[in-house]
């Protein structure tokens, strides 16, 4: 997507004379050059690399008991030692994204002999601790090759790890297990700034929010909806306004910190709309009861307002939530004229009090920036 926005406004500078041709196609080209951008060829050599590693694993599962025991755990050392040698034999090399490749049937390879070697000594099945050793030998190996590939493929290993916790059981909220997959993700969105792998952030962003969720609905979960609104708005200030210390880090970092600190806020007064709220059920007579979902609206156009020009995912999210809670709003009241003015009224103050913070803001930033650079 944003290649195809780069080379739509490239098409309208060479249009207006702002750059020459030559000069659009040669960034474009430096573009496409990178090695975490996006090309068809590499995407068939990795879902290439995973189909031959199934058929290689799947051939040597159905021939599993014709094998002597000492040739299975030298077949599958030697597949993982040949993959990973593989790898590094073409790193450097004119063919490097097939390092990649490689390095994914290998840990493919790793994973598939934990469940083999576990089946052939009749070990009690661990399954947490097997996709913790898995994840950990993973993300060893990517940060040793400096793997983009492998990131992406730990990214997706904790959301295996997630799964494991969650059949050890729905409510056990609490237990030394519950906070693996969210160090997981953390460790590898720290991985992914040396590996190259910025993508694989949003995997383990979402991880940390699907993780959240269910330490508010387990049992024995120790959060609430108001402290995620808390945790999202204050995350959220930190990434967007110009004068907080970590403004410049988090524009560094791309639009994920916004976007995700926005995320958890919504979903906190999403939450508490579920819980405490009747949707839909026209019993929201009175200003007190629609106040979340006035406080939802808000909270979008207070997005909108601080992100929304450089973050289209900010944008677009904040336009959504504001459409629903005024539709909600409206049919939840819709038994009330009085009732339904009075929230449209209030909301419409609470709007313009927005827009006058945000353009006094605006100016003063703006300010500042002449001032700095006079």
């Amino acid at each position: 997507m944003y290649r195809g926005q780069l080379q739509r406004d490239f098409a309208v500078w060479v249009e207006k004379g702002l750059v020459s041709r030559e000069t659009a196609d040669g960034l474009l080209a430096e573009y496409d050059g990178r090695e975490q951008s996006f090309t068809v060829g590499r995407v068939l050599m990795m879902l290439a690399a995973v189909l031959v590693g199934a058929a290689i694993l799947l051939f040597i599962a159905a021939n599993w008991d014709g094998i002597p025991r000492g040739g299975r755990a030298a077949l599958l050392i030697g597949l993982i030692w040949l993959f990973h040698a593989g790898a590094a034999f073409t790193g450097g090399r004119a063919t490097a994204y097939l390092s990649g490749a490689l390095l994914v049937l290998g840990a493919s390879a790793f994973g598939a002999s934990l469940a083999l070697v576990a089946q052939m000594y009749n070990l009690s099945g661990d399954n947490v601790s097997a996709a913790m050793v898995w994840l950990t030998m993973t993300a060893a190996t990517a940060l040793l090759f400096r793997s983009a590939a492998l990131t992406y493929y730990a990214g997706l290993l904790g959301w295996l790890l997630f799964a494991a916790v969650l059949g050890d059981g729905w409510g056990t909220f609490g237990t030394p297990d519950t906070y693996a997959p969210p160090l997981a993700a953390i460790g590898v969105i720290a991985m992914a700034y040396y590996t190259g792998g910025m993508r694989a952030r949003h995997l383990c962003y979402l991880l940390l929010l699907t993780w959240l969720g269910w330490g508010y609905v387990s049992p024995h979960g120790p959060f609430n909806s108001w402290l995620f609104v808390a945790a999202g708005l204050i995350l959220f200030l930190l990434a967007t306004v110009p004068a907080s210390p970590l403004h410049a880090a988090a524009r560094r970092a791309g639009a994920a910190p916004a976007f995700y600190s926005f995320l958890l806020a919504l979903m906190g007064l999403g939450l508490y709309q579920v819980e405490h709220g009747d949707l839909f059920s026209s019993d929201a007579t009175s200003l007190s009861t629609a106040l979340p979902s006035m406080a939802t609206a808000t909270l979008a156009v207070l997005a909108i307002a601080l992100a929304g020009r450089d973050n289209a995912a900010v944008r677009y999210t904040g336009y959504v939530t504001f459409a629903l809670e005024i539709l909600y709003l409206s049919i939840d009241m819709i038994g009330t004229i009085i009732g339904t003015s009075g929230v449209f009224l209030l909301s419409g103050v609470f709007l313009a009090l927005i827009a006058y913070l945000v353009i006094r803001l605006e100016r003063r930033f703006s300010a500042a920036s002449a001032a700095k650079g006079a």
